[in-house]
């Protein structure tokens, strides 16, 4: 009996471990993945090269001083990705004259909690990368260049701080490869503050691309970022390419203007701007809606068009708006409210702009329009305590008090449903007011609309983005 049961146990871990070699033939990552800790950057290089999915390489907290980049070529798995973090978030600094540059083929790799105060231009996610991940890091680099450049496709940034840059550069800039701007990106609560004011052109806080990659589509989304006090130059958030989707962003107490400079097709919803020179618009068919400004210098800027791209003109061209939707924003107590500004010389305008159910509370006129525009649809806007509806033609405005009152968050909602300020008629590319909520039959007039649905979106503070977010 005893050479039995002997029998059978061998034959039990023979076959155990057979199958122990199948499942670490078919996943060889998957069974060596670790934790390994490393107190130098050339021990950090070594773990990042041999590094294999699942694994976890943290640094421990201390200063390093590179004079080479850091270099990641590995490949996790969505399962498993590769996770690079210092031992405790801010606790590891990178400086000096190097960075950190993730190359082809990285994927899934997970950059986390490290304080990058290196020279700029040299942090990176480089072309023929995907599906990786810099989250919960603060940048406050020095010199010219971009604090964080990002190149290749599928990748996300969030809960990051961005801050204190006096030079010529971005934050963030993104590029891409030929003409094809990077796709599918997706950039989040993250916080930019304290840009000095810069003497040259070139020093927005995000550049979304370049006149070259301006006619293609990036799918990106854009979302629950904050600036504050930014004024690198006059653009903050400058978009140079189409199909970027910017919503529920706060800017606040910024010289400088979000501008859609090059590129069609952008979606801009839910947006809060305040003390700052609002929104800037060039391209084409482009949809702004949900977006709250108060006390701005100009709210909602219409590009006076310097010349028509779709007839062949220069992609550097100030392209003359064409085909977009202004509707359902609030406009509270801005300098000035919707504007078109005169050119030199004379600019082509805009033409078959769309300006409804927006509302419009204080300031100077409603509308003022300096400059060619052909085909305009101006209807439902509602005007209250403005020097007069300026542009906007009799019968596409009424004059009516919408009792706006702040919430806990110091913005101006409605505080109850009146049928005078519900709007008739359905409009299927309104989906959503300046919290997040559904917009529902009937809607209403400017950026809110009276819901008891969650608000997934408010004006945003520091406490709710950056790499200290909760």
């Amino acid at each position: 009996m005893i050479l039995t049961i002997t029998n059978q146990l061998k034959k039990q871990v023979l076959g155990a471990c057979a199958f122990l070699l199948i499942l670490m033939l078919a996943h060889p990552a998957a069974s060596f993945a670790k934790t390994i800790t490393v107190a130098s950057l050339p021990e950090l290089q070594k773990a990042i090269d041999n590094a294999v999915a699942g694994d976890v390489i943290l640094l421990k907290n201390g200063v390093y001083t590179t004079t080479d980049n850091i270099v990641v070529k590995s490949k996790g798995t969505a399962a498993k990705p590769i996770t690079i973090a210092a031992e405790t978030i801010g606790g590891a600094e990178i400086n000096g004259t190097g960075g950190l540059s993730i190359q082809s083929p990285a994927t899934y790799v997970i950059i986390r909690g490290f304080k990058f105060a290196n020279a700029s231009n040299k942090n990176e996610i480089a072309a023929g990368s995907s599906f990786c991940q810099w989250t919960r890091n603060i940048f406050e680099g020095f010199g010219e260049g971009n604090y964080l450049s990002i190149i290749g496709n599928d990748h996300q940034v969030d809960y990051n701080t961005f801050q204190n840059k006096n030079a010529l550069g971005k934050f963030i800039g993104v590029r891409g490869v030929g003409k094809q701007i990077a796709e599918r990106l997706w950039i989040h609560h993250n916080y930019f503050h304290n840009f000095a004011q810069q003497s040259g052109n070139g020093a927005e806080s995000v550049q979304f691309g370049l006149s070259g990659f301006s006619l293609s589509s990036s799918n990106s989304i854009f979302e629950y970022n904050l600036f504050e006090n930014c004024e690198g130059e006059n653009e903050l958030l400058s978009v140079k390419s189409s199909a970027v989707t910017i919503r529920y962003n706060t800017v606040r107490d910024c010289k400088a203007q979000m501008t859609l400079r090059h590129g069609n097709f952008n979606k801009v919803y839910g947006n809060y701007f305040t003390k700052t020179p609002g929104l800037r618009i060039f391209g084409d068919d482009h949809i702004i809606y949900s977006n709250y400004f108060e006390n701005c210098d100009v709210a909602i800027n219409i590009g006076n068009g310097g010349a028509e791209v779709a007839d062949g003109a220069p992609l550097t061209s100030h392209d003359r708006p064409d085909r977009v939707l202004i509707a359902f924003n609030t406009l509270v107590n801005n300098k000035k409210n919707i504007t078109l500004n005169p050119r030199t010389p004379i600019g082509l305008g805009a033409t078959d702009i769309t300006i409804i159910n927006n509302l419009i509370q204080g300031g100077e006129e409603a509308a003022v329009i300096n400059g060619p525009f052909v085909n305009p649809k101006w209807e439902g806007n509602i005007i209250y305590k403005v020097k007069g509806p300026g542009s906007i033609p009799e019968g596409a405005y009424k004059i009516l008090d919408p009792k706006l009152v702040r919430d806990a968050n110091g913005t101006f909602h409605l505080q109850e449903a009146d049928p005078a300020l519900n709007v008739a008629g359905t409009y299927p590319l309104i989906t959503v007011d300046m919290d997040g909520q559904a917009r529902k039959q009937p809607l209403q007039v400017g950026a809110d609309q009276i819901s008891s649905a969650p608000v997934v979106a408010r004006i945003l503070t520091p406490e709710l983005v950056g790499y200290k977010a909760k």
